[in-house]
């Protein structure tokens, strides 16, 4: 059976089984942190639509499309994590201070430019493996969640970890978790056309 998929996406290796020579594709490099951006595009979309339906349910009333795109934020004592993070990176790397203005943008692009860097990072490291599997989405997502609990109070942009109470870490993890889930099953997805593993 041929495979689909250009040479300059997948790799070819042989494998032998009982009176004949297969061969099964492999994902190269390149195809990795394609299929990467995807699937990390597809795990923050998973994410935000558990954190969407959490504030629909706490009593939020904006449409997804407003809430999404963080509509009214204009300042940046009122910004998250992402948009601080963005702002320090920005500022550090052109030396020039960003505006209040700039808040919603920088909060955007900074979220979903993480969590497509996890799905290149995660498609990376499944890539190589022979056979990944959509599970590993969840020790992927935890460590996200935890590396967040390094770098965010190391940055002073969150509290240390200890100060935070049961239930904001573990909507926190479970958030991440679904990050993970979501960003494992696309690449899956991806690696898997027709059936078989590319």
């Amino acid at each position: 059976m041929r495979n689909p998929l250009p040479s300059s996406i997948t790799a070819r290796r042989s494998v032998r089984t009982p009176g004949t020579i297969r061969r099964q594709p492999t994902m190269t490099p390149l195809g990795a942190v394609a299929r990467g951006v995807v699937a990390g595009a597809v795990g923050t979309a998973a994410m935000d639509a558990l954190l969407f339906a959490r504030y629909r349910g706490d009593g939020g009333d904006s449409g997804f499309e407003a809430w999404e795109s963080s509509a009214g934020l204009d300042s940046w004592d009122q910004a998250p994590a992402p948009a601080q993070v963005g702002k320090r990176l920005v500022e550090g790397l052109f030396g020039r201070e960003l505006a209040p203005d700039h808040a919603r943008l920088v909060n955007n692009v900074t979220h979903w430019a993480y969590g497509v860097l996890g799905g290149v990072q995660y498609g990376l490291v499944a890539g190589s493996l022979k056979a990944p599997r959509v599970r590993y989405g969840l020790p992927f997502g935890a460590t996200v969640w935890a590396a967040g609990y390094v770098i965010l109070p190391a940055a002073k942009l969150y509290k240390p970890i200890w100060e935070y109470d049961r239930m904001t870490l573990a909507k926190d993890l479970t958030a991440h978790l679904v990050y993970g889930l979501g960003t494992a099953t696309a690449l899956g997805l991806l690696t898997r056309p027709n059936g078989a593993h590319a």
